[in-house]
């Protein structure tokens, strides 16, 4: 395909890896941080994977301290967990089994980061902006709205628990939802609530911005964290 690109276009792709792909996510949102000098978990909840960052803030740039990109987003977890949009028990059945997945491919990364009393997170993904919309009632979704959002742990976390124990078509009739992510928000919803149960905080800022910005403003710097 890479050939083909350059071949058919003369565009010449680069392949970056999760690394730099954690890094880039850095770049683009670390200034939605809420201000304070604790460490901050930056995370990513993508398609396939999901990206795990902590920064340290006290400097003018932030400084990379540990990451790490886990094996699951909501596309392969959906994929391979069963009963999601069966009856009301499988259905919680099903989200414990994802719930367990994400949870067994985090401990590894979990157990070498020291538990700190106090840490600032902020998500960056459609799912979190997806829970966003839910949590402000939004009938159509408004970036300007959610960019920079902060919502309390325990609004964010009972809102996953909510959408857990709803149908596909439930799902789907809420207006922040809709069709498109009714059948991925679930595996999002698991994901989410792991990271928030290993590092809680007092709230969450969510962030619409990420990668795709993080690359302009490399550009434009002509440098690198």
């Amino acid at each position: 395909f890479i050939a083909r690109a350059l071949r058919e276009t003369g565009i010449r792709l680069e392949i970056i890896n999760s690394e730099e792909e954690a890094r880039l996510a850095v770049i683009g949102c670390y200034s939605l941080l809420p201000p304070g000098d604790e460490p901050a978990l930056i995370f990513d909840i993508g398609g396939g994977s999901t990206e795990l960052v902590f920064v340290d803030t006290t400097q003018h740039m932030p400084r990379i301290l540990n990451w790490c990109s886990l094996p699951w987003g909501v596309v392969n977890l959906t994929e391979v967990t069963s009963g999601v949009d069966g009856p009301v028990l499988q259905r919680m059945q099903a989200y414990a089994a994802m719930r367990r997945r994400v949870r067994d491919s985090i401990g590894t990364f979990a157990s070498t980061m020291e538990q700190k009393t106090s840490i600032r997170l902020l998500g960056t993904s459609g799912t979190v902006t997806t829970l966003g919309g839910v949590y402000l009632g939004l009938e159509t979704y408004d970036r300007r709205k959610v960019d920079g959002l902060k919502v309390p742990l325990m609004s964010m976390r009972a809102i996953c628990q909510h959408l857990s124990g709803l149908s596909l078509a439930e799902r789907a009739e809420i207006a922040s939802i809709g069709l498109d992510r009714a059948d991925l928000v679930v595996a999002g919803c698991a994901i989410l609530e792991e990271i928030l149960k290993l590092w809680p905080a007092r709230e969450l800022c969510i962030a619409d911005r990420g990668i795709r910005e993080g690359m302009l403003l490399r550009l434009m710097a002509h440098k690198t964290i």
